[in-house]
């Protein structure tokens, strides 16, 4: 126990007194003021099926904490559906909610001078919101994901929350019936759990597991599964004996661990969501870090899973595989690796994963050979060019069509974008630009989900070019460019376009740029103003005032 925490609750001397008196109303006994008091951080919810579940582990932890010789005191941090505020005004909130969650697990576990904090998270921005808060407050943690959704049974096979984004897009081009709508709307979710495929929960799960914060295994436990609950019992009672050893988040998170999260998410195929959240984690650990190193990475690790949106399985799919650790350990026998970082079971990855067979151990159909990968190298590529002078992020996994050429057209906002797909505006060989969809601008740098959902159900996913300051959902697909930096709204070159410019978007230069003269980048620079603020007041408007560039990881500390 540490001698800041002895300070407040030791059963030695009277000024602690009222103190131990309000502890005593919540159950403690006299012998737990001697004890590791672990703050768990709940983000259970029942607005989404991410998080529905999270109360049964709760339970499971502090089981654990118990069993391990701790005291434990559950508190929550609120989480928001990226799945249901997909498509409104209400994606604003989604980066948002990150800061806010690691906010309020700082200001509780901080207030309380927790020895140790156990999170459970689910939706996409759990996973780096509690990484966020744990690197911050740097006493012994461990992380806990809630684990991913079963598939749904559709009338082809499995489907999942992509699938009915994407019906409606086949239904606005007349291609599936409103009642075969219904159907996937009414089979794509079955239960619990985080959205099945490498999306953005998933990405970070696996990336968090490798980076050693979470136990092996973590990311592809299914949610409704007894593998799940013990887990977190055995987290709980494992974070005890992480404090009594002082190994620290900040001893975990490392440049070779930031190294070993990235190679997961390459190796899986993962979000583009992953490059915004592991900048931010590295930021918040005061580990050095830049978009150099996400292209470094990329250059050389190849992309190995077969995975939805890019593939065809899910996360059960992997689990039935052999689960997370066996593609670690093909991936550290083959070099990619580091095995020598520390992780929370208090050994190395190495060390971990000495016993774990490799996936290739057994035949499966989800991850490739590494001599037959799905693609030989990143799939998701940092961009620069006169259109991003400080960088862009695209993914790139399964394209057949790598770079395209042709006219912009230009939308302030998404939903101006989405009525025009709606009115079937958007032809092959457009280029489209949503702008005003940055940190700052937005407010809250919104995932375009909808409108690339729709491109796919339209037939247009291969045939258009889509350029925005805003995201991606870790579903998203086709030949995308997001995270555009300088944003609209802090006058980057995004603010300058005009419906008809000549844009080109080529993955294998990794550019992004528009064909115009410097007189006319002049001449529209000077005409520029920028846009008064979207919000005056609340939790968005402050969050536009203190916010970074999506090139920084857009935090707010």
């Amino acid at each position: 126990m540490s001698d800041q925490r002895h300070s407040l609750i030791t059963t030695g001397g009277m000024s602690r007194a009222p103190n131990r008196a309000m502890l005593r109303a919540v159950g403690f006994l006299d012998d737990d003021f001697d004890r590791p008091m672990i703050g768990v951080a709940n983000l259970h919810s029942d607005i989404t099926p991410c998080n529905a579940h999270l109360n049964r582990l709760a339970t499971k932890a502090l089981e654990g904490i118990r069993a391990g010789g701790g005291v434990g005191q559950t508190f929550g941090a609120p989480t928001a559906s990226d799945g249901i505020m997909m498509g409104h005004q209400g994606m604003r909130y989604s980066l948002v909610s990150r800061e806010v969650i690691a906010d309020s697990i700082e200001v509780v576990a901080g207030g309380m001078n927790h020895d140790g904090v156990l999170a459970l998270g689910g939706c996409d921005k759990n996973m780096p919101g509690c990484l966020m808060a744990i690197a911050r407050l740097n006493v012994p943690s461990i992380f806990v994901y809630g684990g991913s959704i079963l598939p749904g049974v559709g009338d082809d096979g499995d489907i999942d929350i992509v699938s009915i984004f994407e019906a409606v897009g086949r239904f606005q081009a007349n291609k599936l019936s409103a009642e075969g709508v219904h159907k996937v709307e009414c089979e794509a979710c079955p239960g619990a759990g985080s959205c099945g495929g490498m999306y953005t929960a998933n990405t970070m799960s696996s990336a968090i597991e490798a980076m050693g914060m979470s136990l092996p295994y973590d990311a592809s436990y299914p949610a409704v599964s007894a593998a799940k609950d013990r887990e977190t019992f055995l987290a709980g009672k494992l974070l005890v004996s992480l404090i009594e050893k002082g190994i620290k988040p900040r001893d975990i998170i490392t440049r070779k661990s930031l190294e070993n999260a990235y190679t997961f998410v390459l190796a899986l195929g993962g979000s583009t969501n992953a490059v915004l959240h592991l900048m931010a984690i590295a930021r918040e650990a005061e580990v050095a870090w830049t978009l150099a190193d996400f292209d470094r990475l990329g250059d050389h690790v190849p992309d190995l899973a077969d995975l939805k949106p890019g593939g065809k399985y899910v996360m059960f799919d992997l689990h039935k595989a052999g689960g997370t650790p066996a593609v670690m350990k093909a991936l550290l026998e083959a070099g990619y690796l580091h095995g020598d970082c520390m992780t929370v079971t208090g050994n190395t990855l190495a060390e971990n994963l000495k016993n774990v067979p490799s996936i290739y151990a057994r035949e499966q159909k989800v991850i490739k050979p590494i001599n037959a990968p799905m693609h030989p190298t990143g799939h998701i590529i940092i961009l620069k060019g006169n259109l991003a002078p400080d960088g862009a992020v695209a993914k790139v996994a399964g394209l057949s069509k790598r770079n395209i050429t042709g006219p912009a057209k230009v939308f302030d906002g998404e939903e101006a974008c989405f009525a025009a797909l709606q009115a079937r505006d958007i032809k092959a060989s457009d280029i489209v630009v949503i702008r005003g969809e940055g940190p700052i601008g937005g407010p809250g740098m919104r995932e375009m989900l909808s409108v690339t959902a729709a491109l796919s159900g339209q037939g247009l996913g291969e045939h258009v070019g889509l350029i925005t300051d805003g995201r991606f959902s870790g579903g998203s697909r086709g030949l995308v460019v997001g995270h555009v930096s300088p944003e609209a709204f802090a006058g980057g070159p995004i603010a300058l376009l005009k419906t008809g410019d000549i844009v080109t978007i080529d993955a294998d230069k990794k550019d992004v740029s528009v064909a115009l003269s410097a007189d006319v980048w002049a001449k529209r620079k000077a005409e520029w103003k920028q846009p008064p603020p979207r919000e005056k007041r609340g939790v968005l408007a402050k969050y536009a005032k203190t916010v970074s560039s999506a090139s920084e990881g857009a935090i707010t500390s």
